[in-house]
C-alpha cells in the first residue's frame, strides 16, 4: 500500500480547503489548523488562528483535510 506524502496530500487540495498540518519544531511537534492559502513546491501556507503560517515540507510530518468547524450555538437564556 502506497501512502502519499503529506506534501502530495496538500498539493492535491484546492486553495481554501480546511486542513491540519503537524510539523517539527525545536523540542517536539506542533499543529496548525486553518485554511490552505498555498501549497508551493517547497512549503505550505495555512491561514490559522494566529495568521498565516508557512511551513517547509521538510518539517511536515502529517497533513489532512478536515471538515468545516461546527456552527456556533445560540447563547442560553
Amino acid at each position: 500500500m502506497n501512502v502519499p506524502s503529506p506534501a502530495a496530500v496538500l498539493r492535491a487540495l484546492p486553495d481554501g480547503a480546511r486542513v491540519v498540518v503537524r510539523y517539527r519544531i525545536e523540542g517536539g511537534f506542533t499543529d496548525v489548523l486553518g485554511y490552505l492559502v498555498a501549497a508551493a513546491e517547497e512549503d505550505v501556507t495555512v491561514a490559522g488562528r494566529r495568521g498565516n503560517i508557512t511551513v517547509p515540507y521538510a518539517l511536515v510530518t502529517a497533513a489532512k483535510q478536515v471538515p468545516p468547524p461546527p456552527e456556533r450555538r445560540a447563547p442560553r437564556r
